[in-house]
């Protein structure tokens, strides 16, 4: 059994969107959430998905499910104060449905440009490892931040450096037992599942995909989104 816990809880401030949350502005007249639903939508190996929603929008995010026909969906829940309890929400649902062996990709609602491969190499190193944590090389070098001056710390090698991005994949069970030691350790703001885990002792092992599979969290990203659609969709077009 596999499935997607996708996060839309976030309201966008840094999108600087009068009217709606990041996750359901529109490109091409389709909302940024459902191109991301429909990757796992379609995508063979997964049997469910739960969305983490925004309060105050979860019914608008069921009547685009049933527009854009996104029948896999088994639940839309709102979602807690910090990125980890939201988290937490899901994992938390998600057992009340599933087996504690199900295989969890979980996946920010604005992050709309993975694809069918990485969906099945998540899939295949958690039934492989136990984890599946998508990353990407880093292209840049990384510099620590020494102090609260300007003066750099250490300087390290970017060949040894990875972007986490996601899916983040890992057993249901693990998923919860995780989150509810750290819960009731009072630590509620963990940024990151698969530090998370890490904490808990489990081995995280990557899966590298695109550069590409950027989070929407600024105009700057949506302006990347529709530029790489665009140049997708005049690749189907003109045959490029």
């Amino acid at each position: 059994m596999n499935i997607a816990i996708i996060f839309a809880g976030g309201t966008g401030q840094r999108m600087n969107s009068k009217t709606k949350p990041k996750q359901f502005l529109e490109l091409h007249g389709k909302p940024i959430i459902i191109y991301t639903l429909e990757h796992f939508e379609q995508h063979e190996q997964i049997d469910g998905i739960i969305v983490i929603c925004v309060k105050g929008w979860i019914d608008y995010c069921q009547r685009l499910v049933v527009k854009y026909q996104i029948s896999k969906v088994r639940a839309i829940i709102p979602g807690g104060d910090t990125g980890m309890l939201s988290r937490y929400e899901g994992i938390k649902k998600a057992s009340e449905l599933y087996p504690e062996d199900t295989i969890c990709l979980m996946h920010d609602g604005v992050r709309p440009l993975i694809d069918h491969e990485i969906i099945s190499k998540n899939i295949e190193s958690v039934e492989r490892y136990g984890s599946g944590v998508t990353v990407a090389p880093a292209v840049e070098t990384i510099a620590l931040k020494c102090d609260d001056s300007n003066k750099v710390g250490k300087i390290i090698d970017r060949s040894r450096c990875q972007i986490a991005k996601a899916p983040q994949s890992f057993r249901l069970g693990d998923l919860l037992v995780a989150h509810q030691k750290a819960i009731d350790a009072d630590m509620n703001d963990c940024i990151d599942t698969a530090y998370l885990m890490q904490l808990n002792g489990h081995d995280v092992y990557t899966v590298e995909g695109s550069a590409e599979n950027i989070k929407i969290t600024t105009p700057t990203d949506y302006y990347m989104f529709k530029t790489f659609m665009d140049i997708h969709e005049n690749s189907q077009i003109f045959g490029v």
